[in-house]
């Protein structure tokens, strides 16, 4: 049995796609048998310029076979994106051509890898299993500001999602809130594995009671248009004033309107912190008094399920969060200890803060359910059955 497995993001990289895929590839790794193969085609590491991990370019791990493709350095815009995909789809042509493979399996956020997964089935003749995790036509539609580019962009991405979603065999989907999208493409069978807890953030410490008087709020991730933070954190910094500082770990297409709005508004309760690493991230999670996420205020953004949910999940302590549809309800089905307001309402969320009454409290049925352990075990027996139908 050989699989390949697309994904961008592999690790050693910093993003929801690199910590989803790594240890799926590796579950698959420990469950077939001797003599079969994944056969991973990801990037070196790439997804923030400001930061960097060294990795090989070629990788044997026992059943894994991981190629990383060198891509061009990018500010994570729509046209370096789509510059470094191109690199990613000739060159994984390239390493692909004369291999036979059982299945083709894909990973994707911004559809193109799920294209590329669909152009390679279909080049193989094998099943394609695609995993979605965002629905990228979705999103573009309120991303882009410019209506030339919407209209000359958006056409061709439909078709692309037609082609790759209506051929494909089965599509996991990791959040309910895209179910309904999907519902026109009748073809392929559908699984619900979401994002998880990793064994990193099980069996964390409790917290320790406050001693301070000021409340750190800690965000750590993307900061792109599509968290929006600046449209939220300086204002809110603003009107909370110096008994609450925030602190914004991370990089992205969006952090320079971030850094104008603190310099334009006043941001001396707010501190800028470059990409960590997940041994120093922790570190800043165990010393915050909150946890923070937010997404704008985009009508696609009420079907994503955000993968910080699960990070944050596993702590004791208080998370802020400001989404909306699937997520909000998601959060108020599973979690406990926590803020809930509309994306975008500074109003709302400085008021909740304001009138929360403080508590750390562990969330063990949460974490239980959610392990990523549990989740990919189980996904994995998912793709391996796929291969199975398809040999059949």
């Amino acid at each position: 049995m050989k699989i390949l497995y697309l994904t961008f993001y592999f690790e050693p990289d910093l993003c929801a796609g690199s910590f989803r895929n790594t240890p799926l590839a590796y579950e698959l790794n420990r469950k077939l048998k001797e003599g079969d193969e994944v056969h991973v085609i990801t990037t070196m590491p790439n997804r923030y310029k400001s930061f960097k991990e060294d990795a090989q370019e070629v990788e044997r791990i026992d059943k894994l076979f991981i190629q990383r493709i060198p891509i061009p350095d990018h500010q994570s815009g729509f046209s370096d994106q789509i510059n470094s995909f191109k690199t990613f789809f000739f060159n994984a042509l390239k390493l692909t051509k004369g291999n036979h493979y059982d299945l083709v399996f894909a990973s994707s956020s911004r559809l193109f890898t799920a294209f590329l997964g669909r152009y390679l089935a279909n080049k193989h003749k094998v099943n394609l299993y695609l995993d979605i995790r965002d629905i990228f036509t979705d999103t573009m539609n309120e991303v882009l500001e410019s209506k030339a580019l919407k209209a000359l962009s958006l056409p061709v991405l439909r078709k692309i999602e037609k082609y790759t979603f209506r051929n494909a065999n089965h599509i996991n989907l990791v959040s309910g809130g895209f179910e309904e999208y999907f519902k026109k493409f009748k073809k392929p069978s559908y699984s619900f594995f979401t994002n998880g807890i990793d064994d990193e953030f099980l069996n964390l410490p409790e917290s320790k009671e406050r001693v301070r008087d000021q409340y750190i709020i800690t965000y750590a991730g993307n900061i792109g248009e599509g968290q929006g933070l600046h449209k939220i954190i300086p204002q809110a910094a603003k009107a909370l004033g110096d008994d609450y500082k925030f602190v914004i770990i991370g990089d992205g297409g969006a952090k320079g309107k971030l850094i104008d709005q603190i310099e334009k508004i006043g941001g001396a309760n707010i501190e800028l912190i470059e990409p960590v690493n997940r041994a120093a991230l922790k570190d800043y999670y165990l010393k915050s008094d909150f946890l923070f996420l937010h997404l704008n205020d985009f009508r696609a953004f009420e079907k994503v399920l955000p993968s910080k949910i699960f990070e944050y999940g596993a702590y004791d302590k208080p998370i802020i969060a400001g989404v909306a549809g699937f997520a909000s309800r998601f959060i108020q089905e599973n979690l406990q200890n926590y803020i809930l307001f509309a994306p975008g309402d500074v109003d709302s969320f400085v008021s909740s803060i304001k009138s929360f009454e403080f508590r750390n409290q562990r969330r063990s049925e949460f974490i239980s359910t959610f392990s990523r352990k549990n989740i990919t075990e189980r996904m994995a027996d998912d793709i391996i059955s796929n291969v199975k139908k398809g040999n059949q």
